[in-house]
């Protein structure tokens, strides 16, 4: 079954690669991009279900969350009752990541998708809650390196991604000045909330 990405496959080892050796192309504006490309799947969900909350939040040692108050990403059962979620961070973005004329997230350059993010980043943790469930995996480069885990339910619902850029993003978080972030806001119908826990500089 493919909607936005297809389901038959669990990790695209070619297409990782692919982000990798593409950094400066795909990832142009660095970590500002990666949240971009996060935030716009909150705001999809935000403008279908007409309207909704996202926090960004920019950590001490350089990783970044992005946790939204969505549906949680589509997860299902299979056939013997096992959690199968959507494989984002792993497989493109079928709608846009080859996409020639597609859409421009607002720092003016090509969306992507979010598999993008979780290749470029040396670690990523991807959390969604769900009305029947919250599942949490990380991803080293794109690549799982824990199973789909059960975690227990806070009673709601969304999905968060907590990442770590790597080597290949730049310029790095320590570039991204209040004006940059404000940027992050840029969003119709999703309230995006910014907190830099970041020291400050002297």
């Amino acid at each position: 079954m493919s909607t936005t990405h297809d389901w038959a496959a669990s990790v695209d080892v070619a297409h990782l690669a692919d982000v990798r050796e593409r950094a400066a192309d795909l990832a142009p504006g660095g970590v500002l991009h990666l949240v971009l490309e996060v935030l716009a799947y909150a705001s999809e969900e935000a403008t279908e279900r007409g309207g909704g909350r996202c926090r960004v939040t920019f950590r001490p040692d350089g990783s970044v969350s992005v946790a939204d108050d969505g549906r949680g990403t589509d997860t299902r059962l299979d056939e013997h009752g096992r959690a199968v979620r959507k494989p984002v961070m792993s497989t493109r973005d079928l709608r846009v990541f080859d996409a020639v004329d597609g859409p421009v997230l607002p720092d003016g350059h090509p969306r992507r998708g979010v598999s993008v993010v979780s290749a470029l980043s040396d670690w990523l943790v991807h959390r969604n809650r769900r009305s029947h469930g919250s599942w949490e995996q990380r991803y080293e480069r794109g690549v799982p390196v824990t199973d789909l885990v059960t975690v227990v339910p806070d009673g709601t619902t969304g999905t968060t991604v907590t990442f770590l850029p790597g080597p290949l993003v730049q310029p790095s978080p320590g570039d991204l000045t209040p004006d940059v972030i404000a940027s992050l806001r840029d969003w119709p119908d999703l309230t995006v909330e910014v907190v830099d826990e970041r020291p400050v500089a002297p």
